[in-house]
């Protein structure tokens, strides 16, 4: 019999990029439910760009609204709030991990992993559990030829002749000071680039604006693309060269090679899925601190050589931009 599920949407985009391969796992198992996604607001339009939803909207905190009149919920955000809002607004199921003293709240608990997985696991993890056979492991997004139009226009409004390569380069991070490359090594990272004759395109949101202000990028389009049109955007470039960051996974979500720097977080657990992305750390004994800010001199990322990340980046210079979106 058909249902009507509402999926909770982890909070950040990184990580609602990697609960994709969980959530194709229920869709691909009720086919005739009717499957809605209920995101905060900075996430939700990532799911314009998902296969399988039939409604998205957006959720704010202490907004139990929207909720209402489901049949079911599955909470992939482990915190006690998101099981709070579905049982004041009446859904009968409610599912998720046994975690944040929640337990109580949901019909359906079921025990975290043992031991550190990969956020998709994680999540691929909690819906098996629930009896959601699992399939691909790979996140992946679906950019329209409508929304590669968007991306071109906007490249082309900054100067794109619509030839020259492209490199995007994130040197933001929501989490925190810590988990940026040093600005300085950017920017000798775009400097080196545009004597290859590889064009740079900044990227980020507004909020990256003082991260991103002492890169001399090519095109600036920080502040200036919704999550549409920066995936639009990123598969006209031949590769991403990020922080750990959302536009990382949403980069490899699209297609698009990645070259991610970690430094205080966790590579094992969150690097983008797949085998064209190039992972670069500098071990040294404290990381992974997970702190927002380093109390030290930063070393973990400081000690990540822009040669060693320009020679990562040219390596994906020969290969063509995501002509086409990937399928599962």
């Amino acid at each position: 019999m058909s249902a009507r599920l509402v999926i909770l949407a982890p909070n950040w985009l990184g990580d609602a990029v990697m609960a994709l391969p969980a959530i194709a796992d229920v869709r691909r198992a009720r086919p005739d439910a009717t499957i809605a996604v209920a995101a905060r607001p900075s996430v939700a339009p990532l799911f314009a760009l998902v296969d399988g939803i039939d409604a998205t909207f957006s959720i704010q905190a202490d907004s139990i609204g929207p909720l209402a009149g489901f049949d079911a919920a599955l909470l992939l955000p482990n915190a006690f709030r998101s099981a709070l809002e579905c049982w004041r607004a009446g859904v009968p199921e409610r599912w998720g991990y046994r975690a944040d003293g929640r337990g109580l709240l949901l019909t359906r608990a079921i025990d975290r992993p043992t031991r550190s997985v990969h956020q998709v696991e994680y999540y691929r993890h909690l819906v098996a559990a629930l009896g959601f056979a699992n399939g691909s492991p790979d996140p992946r997004v679906i950019v329209s030829e409508a929304v590669r139009n968007a991306g071109a226009r906007l490249l082309a409004s900054a100067g794109w002749d619509r030839r020259t390569p492209l490199v995007a380069l994130a040197p933001g991070a929501a989490y925190g000071g810590a988990k940026r490359w040093p600005p300085e090594y950017f920017a000798r990272l775009a400097n080196e680039l545009a004597r290859d004759g590889v064009h740079s395109v900044m990227i980020g949101s507004a909020a990256d604006a003082k991260a991103t202000r002492d890169v001399p990028a090519t095109f600036d389009l920080v502040g200036k693309t919704d999550l549409p049109t920066l995936a639009g955007l990123l598969t006209h470039c031949r590769t991403l060269v990020t922080n750990d960051s959302g536009a990382m996974h949403l980069a490899a979500a699209a297609g698009v090679a990645v070259t991610a720097v970690f430094g205080p977080t966790r590579d094992r657990e969150t690097h983008p899925i797949g085998d064209r992305h190039a992972i670069l750390t500098h071990d040294v004994w404290c990381r992974p601190c997970m702190l927002r800010e380093c109390p030290l001199d930063h070393r973990c990322m400081r000690g990540i050589a822009p040669a060693a990340v320009l020679a990562s980046a040219r390596r994906t210079l020969d290969a063509p931009p995501a002509a086409r979106n990937p399928l599962p």
